[in-house]
């Protein structure tokens, strides 16, 4: 249970905060398609792929993504970690806290002097808290999980006994396919990229609680991401909820940061701008402290001369340096990168679920990746607004779910297919793990 909640607490941070809010809010009357597919994204694709790095018995996101090619697993683990580390997720989480919990009552004058004071805190107790990783456990799981909960539980029990009012009709993203926009959603919150660097943290406390073979491992990791799936779902549902009932009293806000702030101005004033407070920061710190931690132990692993403390203080003052830029700048930074990556790791992980199961070989993998690469590469290149028009225009006209983000799916089925194709013409061969 308490390798769950350490679970939940790592992947419940500041994207799961302000997305589903704003989900809510701009969904309305469609919220239940529309959450349906953010939970796909946001719970299903993060417990696969626990699982995934669990049944696919890698040594880590490295070894796992290297079954396509030694060079791809050395790329895309870089490209990961950054994303979800120092570059974006990390500078995210320290943002958030301030934009949510203090930003609303601080004067403009001399705000940015505020901003900086948080987050040099804010990132401050993170690089504590991960100094010690053997620890994580107990601190995250144990003490600062549960007061995230009862913050939560405040809030959102209000919500249904005096509901702001009824869901209003859905905004024009939402009106023609909410299942999909709320898909696509959910990538923001990055928990599936989370998902493979997180679940080596899992099979660590797993193994650390003196449980080796393999099929009780798979039990107890399986166990701890069902947990943490359970509570994820319950939570995301119960915000995408505040936010539909909220716009009534609110109106229309352009993030979800301003949602949950006038969610807990309505219901407790004053009182509510404490209880958000400690809400954020508990989810932003812990989230926080699993992301620094993480990201210095691969870095350390992959260059053993980088100290590990070294590097988890390097991180902490990447991460400063850029949340002080703002929380918009890193969330449009962060879009072209996530339609890359998120592809990316989807196919890594059905890849590694169909290699465990079915004994896919590496033409399978590389086939099915390399497509997926080529794909999600034009589609962050037209995100990006760096694609030639006419490029565009025909991927839109002749690839099917292009022009809602999906067309990435077409391709990466299309070289699943070549690849199972190859894989039986050269007689099934298997893949060649250590």
């Amino acid at each position: 249970m308490a390798t769950g909640m350490m679970l939940f607490a790592l992947f419940f941070g500041a994207g799961n905060l302000i997305f589903p809010a704003a989900l809510g809010q701009q969904a309305g009357q469609s919220l239940w398609p529309a959450i349906w597919g953010f939970l796909i994204t946001g719970v299903g694709l993060p417990l696969l792929g626990v699982l995934a790095l669990g049944l696919s018995r890698a040594q880590g996101l490295q070894d796992l993504a290297s079954r396509v090619h030694p060079w791809f697993g050395v790329l895309f683990t870089v490209a990961l970690y950054l994303t979800i580390g120092p570059l974006f997720a990390l500078p995210r989480t320290g943002s958030v806290a301030f934009e949510i919990g203090l930003s609303p009552w601080l004067p403009q004058q001399g705000r940015k002097l505020w901003e900086i004071g948080s987050l040099a805190l804010f990132f401050a107790i993170a690089l504590w808290l991960a100094l010690s990783p053997g620890k994580l456990v107990g601190r995250i799981g144990k003490v600062l999980t549960p007061l995230l909960l009862l913050a939560m539980a405040l809030l959102i029990a209000s919500t249904f006994v005096a509901p702001m009012g009824p869901p209003a009709a859905a905004q024009a993203a939402y009106q023609a396919q909410p299942f999909v926009k709320g898909f696509l959603a959910g990538y923001d919150t990055m928990d599936a990229l989370a998902s493979l660097v997180f679940g080596m943290l899992v099979l660590m406390s797993v193994h650390q609680a003196g449980i080796r073979e393999p099929a009780q491992v798979m039990r107890a990791t399986f166990a701890a991401g069902l947990v943490a799936a359970l509570l994820l779902a319950v939570v995301y549902v119960c915000i995408a909820r505040m936010g539909a009932t909220s716009l009534a009293q609110l109106g229309l806000l352009d993030n979800g940061a301003k949602v949950l702030s006038g969610v807990a101005m309505h219901y407790y004033g004053a009182w509510g701008a404490v209880l958000l407070g400690v809400m954020v920061f508990l989810a932003c710190v812990t989230t926080a402290v699993g992301l620094l931690a993480a990201c210095a132990a691969y870095f350390n692993h992959l260059w053993p001369i980088l100290n590990y403390r070294a590097l988890v203080l390097l991180f902490a003052l990447v991460s400063f340096a850029i949340a002080s830029l703002g929380l918009g700048a890193i969330l449009s930074a962060a879009v072209p990168v996530l339609v890359f990556l998120y592809p990316l790791t989807i196919v890594l992980i059905v890849l590694a679920m169909g290699q465990a199961l079915l004994g896919w070989g590496t033409v399978v993998w590389r086939w099915a990746m390399g497509a997926t690469v080529l794909s999600a590469l034009l589609h962050a290149l037209h995100s990006a607004k760096w694609l030639p028009a006419a490029l565009a225009d025909g991927l839109a006209r002749y690839v099917p779910g292009q022009e809602a983000g999906m067309g990435w799916m077409v391709f990466a089925a299309a070289g699943l297919a070549l690849g199972l194709l190859h894989w039986q013409a050269t007689g099934r061969k298997p893949m060649q793990l250590a």
